[in-house]
């Protein structure tokens, strides 16, 4: 089954900067904070080290980077849709500017990834591309400048996490749009979240840090804040 994310969630993509035991080191602190300040937590991990971080963890939404769209049988080194589920993942993510995808792979991984109950966060490098990829109704939408991506500035301005939002909305109310690009630090995170961004993540923010896992800690924390925060403001 499809999992059920709350908002405000937080996002962890560790790429290719760790591998390894590295990986499961990250993983069992992300699940620690998970449980520790009630957030839901994705992570996106390589495909090799799904099974490692599944089997060790009990909070983690754990999603592959990538699949293909063949189905059991010949396809020697694509990766499998139904190889991630079983070792673990739920759910994919599509279109990242590391790895492009045209509209139509889009499409096809987003029908094979329906028939696994698989979750689905779609990459987007401009507002219009978000549009066209909304259309597709991926449950989650990055609308991330791929200029700013790994360089630490933060999504700029704060009108953009505004604009982002409300193309995306217009289409499917119900995607969840996360902002991630450049955040390297909670305060980023909860500012974003504070913006309207039903979400926050980073990669390079947490990989690169002087203490990764403290990161780890402060940028759930912040997201923990931010959903009080919310919930203030609303009450």
């Amino acid at each position: 089954m499809k999992p059920n994310i709350r908002t405000p969630y937080f996002e962890i993509g560790t790429k290719n900067y760790i591998y390894g035991d590295k990986v499961l080191e990250y993983a069992i602190a992300a699940d620690q904070a998970a449980e520790k300040y009630d957030i839901d937590v994705l992570f996106i991990c390589p495909a090799v080290e799904i099974r490692q971080v599944a089997q060790n963890t009990k909070h983690l939404i754990i999603l592959a980077p990538y699949m293909d769209t063949l189905r059991p049988g010949r396809g020697m080194a694509d990766v499998l849709p139904e190889g991630l589920k079983a070792a673990g993942a739920q759910g994919v993510v599509i279109n990242h500017c590391e790895k492009p995808m045209s509209l139509p792979q889009m499409k096809a991984t987003i029908d094979r990834a329906r028939e696994l109950d698989f979750l689905v966060f779609a990459c987007a490098d401009t507002l219009a591309e978000a549009k066209a990829i909304a259309q597709l109704h991926p449950d989650i939408i990055n609308p991330e400048p791929s200029e700013i991506i790994g360089g630490g500035n933060g999504v700029s301005p704060m009108a953009y996490v505004k604009d982002s939002i409300r193309v995306i909305k217009e289409i499917y109310p119900d995607i969840m749009v996360e902002q991630a690009a450049g955040i390297t630090n909670g305060q980023q995170v909860y500012d974003f979240i504070m913006a309207g961004s039903e979400a926050a993540g980073a990669a390079s923010g947490i990989m690169n840090a002087a203490d990764p896992i403290a990161m780890i800690d402060e940028m759930i924390a912040a997201t923990r804040r931010a959903a009080d925060d919310l919930k203030k403001q609303q009450a």
